[in-house]
């Protein structure tokens, strides 16, 4: 699973000319679900994202986290982050995992932020949407289920 991360100040989402919800300041979370994704995948993200320190304090430092400074969320499914471009000029989606299959795990997902406590809007799944960001540095950061395999330095 990959979640593409966006600190703004503030954005908007609306799918079929109808405004879904708007945020700021907080996070747009891009998440997209491979084949080979679980439940444990998506409590991995959630847990990793809400404690983030990604927010600045007085002094410039990512310090605080979205509990912290309790940001608002906002959600968007995207399968287009499982896009591989290795070979030729179009997209290959096999990575990405059926809708059917990901429609479970990104509601877990959303059902996880939610009950974090922060306030969460959340993107139509398999819908176009517009999306109007307003990236806060820019802080954009990509995040992977699998990286809790990773063997971590000390």
């Amino acid at each position: 699973m990959r979640a593409l991360v966006q600190r703004v100040t503030m954005a908007k989402v609306s799918a079929n000319g109808q405004l879904l919800g708007t945020i700021g300041p907080g996070l747009v979370v891009f998440v997209g679900v491979a084949n080979e994704d679980s439940e444990e995948d998506s409590v991995y993200l959630v847990n990793k994202i809400v404690n983030l320190r990604i927010f600045s304090d007085d002094s410039d430092k990512f310090n605080y986290s979205s509990l912290e400074i309790n940001s608002q969320l906002m959600i968007v499914s995207q399968f287009t982050l499982h896009a591989n471009t290795r070979k030729g000029r179009r997209l290959s989606f096999t990575e990405a995992a059926s809708p059917e299959n990901a429609k479970p795990l990104f509601h877990k997902m959303v059902e996880m932020f939610i009950n974090s406590g922060l306030d969460t809007v959340i993107g139509k799944f398999k819908e176009h949407m517009i999306v109007e960001i307003h990236n806060d540095g820019p802080v954009t950061i990509m995040l992977e289920s699998s990286d809790r395999h990773r063997y971590r330095k000390t």
